[in-house]
């Protein structure tokens, strides 16, 4: 531990750590999420990194990626890479 509360925070970060134990976070959606709100909510960390949420659980656990995972996600999204997973079929 340094001391520093936010720098203690951000040394304990791990994938499922629950948002409440988290600094607050400036959390954003999509402007394409459906009006109820179910969607993935991303803030970028006091390290850099991303936080990735569920909003119908949002104190509930989130998922931490460097901004180069969430970079090449979105490359990959924008390239279609991932459209089969969202084709009706």
């Amino acid at each position: 531990m340094t001391g520093n509360p936010e720098k203690d925070v951000v040394q304990q970060m791990h994938n499922g750590i629950r948002c409440g134990q988290l600094p607050p976070l400036a959390w954003q959606k999509s402007r394409r999420s459906n009006p109820s709100g179910n969607c993935v909510e991303l803030a970028r960390l006091p390290d850099g990194g991303i936080a990735v949420r569920n909003s119908r659980d949002p104190e509930g656990p989130v998922l931490i990626y460097t901004f180069e995972e969430i970079a090449a996600f979105v490359a990959g999204a924008r390239d279609g890479d991932f459209d089969n997973l969202v084709v009706a079929s």
